[in-house]
């Protein structure tokens, strides 16, 4: 993955794709979320106020692809949040390696692993939200659609929402392909403006389904408490 480039489509855009998965992956880590084993925890979201479908969460050991992804990404994003970071006139904080950075979690009390599969159904959606889970956040995470937009289901968008100082929200709607990921803030981003940069918050959701069942991966790095 090419940092430079990516970093500058978040600038750009306020988020990045790229395939990540072929088919035969994505229908694998499907087959997952009716197996007991892999998970620690299962959301249904309407109980909340969340939405309407469910989510579970990952135990670890991670599956092996979770695994391999998150490792592996977690590098590049981390040059971008330090860089983020300092476009804010802070000091990078962000090790290298995500296994340092999950030690700094679970110093923290933040030792539950977030990563995710979700589940929608006809009517499902997910209302606009930020993934925090703790005193630490890193400031990037990825959506993986498993599903298949042509055959598995329609609607189902993945939103984006932008709220930018002294000026309406601005909505971003990412069309994404099966094994493709978006990239997006967690909670918020440096954008350029005239005078510098400052900070725009970011929130994100899925648009209401109108058929089919989608499932998407989510790829958070920082743990919970």
């Amino acid at each position: 993955m090419n940092t430079a480039t990516l970093a500058d489509e978040l600038q750009q855009q306020g988020y990045a794709t790229r395939s990540l998965l072929d088919p035969d992956a994505c229908r694998a880590l499907i087959d997952l979320y009716d197996q007991p084993g892999p998970f620690r925890k299962c959301v249904v979201m309407e109980r909340h106020g969340y939405g309407l479908g469910e989510y579970q969460y990952f135990a670890y050991p991670l599956p092996a692809p979770v695994a391999r992804l998150r490792d592996s990404l977690y590098p590049a994003l981390a040059v971008i949040a330090n860089q983020w970071r300092q476009a804010l006139g802070q000091a990078p904080s962000f090790p290298a390696t995500l296994s340092e950075y999950t030690a700094r979690c679970h110093a923290a009390g933040q030792t539950k692993p977030t990563p995710l599969l979700l589940r929608y159904g006809p009517g499902g959606f997910n209302c606009l939200h930020q993934d925090l889970y703790g005193e630490h956040v890193f400031p990037l995470q990825m959506a993986v659609l498993l599903s298949d937009p042509v055959t598995d289901f329609s609607g189902g968008e993945f939103v984006l929402v932008e709220q930018r100082p002294r000026a309406q929200s601005r909505v971003s709607v990412v069309p994404l392909r099966q094994g493709e990921a978006v990239i997006f803030p967690v909670r918020e981003r440096p954008n350029r403006g005239a005078r510098g940069y400052h900070r725009v918050v970011m929130r994100h959701g899925v648009s209401r389904l109108h058929t089919g069942h989608r499932h998407t991966l989510g790829i958070i790095f920082h743990d919970a408490a």
